[in-house]
């Protein structure tokens, strides 16, 4: 069975490049735009695993994260930041907030995304 991922990204163009990525590495994927619609998305689709980024329209991916550790019923879904974001104070409050990475998009190809991903889950077991 394909793992379901759930990627919150707001750059449609972005979002379209991995969303192929991941579906060309075997996996469901799943977007949204912004942190409402993601917290929606997670608790309808229940997904193995959220790539984040956390500069987003309204409500930034900490904001998303916070929501997301208060609802129980999701609250375990392992979660991988994804930002060009690179503040020390937003690490922190991500790592507080249980993400399993903070990636950096530009340090990073979108297959070595995808293969981080993809060790992560295999981590989880």
């Amino acid at each position: 069975m394909s793992k379901k991922i759930l990627i919150i990204e707001d750059e449609k163009i972005l979002a379209g490049m991995y969303r192929d990525k991941f579906t060309q590495a075997g996996f469901k994927v799943s977007l949204a735009f912004d942190s409402k619609e993601g917290l929606a998305l997670a608790k309808e689709e229940k997904p193995d695993l959220i790539v984040l980024d956390i500069l987003l329209p309204k409500e930034n991916g900490v904001t998303f994260l916070s929501w997301l550790r208060k609802e129980p019923e999701i609250s375990s879904i392992p979660v991988v930041a994804f930002s060009n974001y690179d503040d020390p104070e937003t690490k922190k409050q991500a790592a507080k907030l249980g993400v399993k990475d903070y990636l950096i998009k530009t340090s990073y190809t979108p297959s070595e995304i995808v293969a981080k991903v993809k060790q992560l889950l295999v981590d989880e077991r």
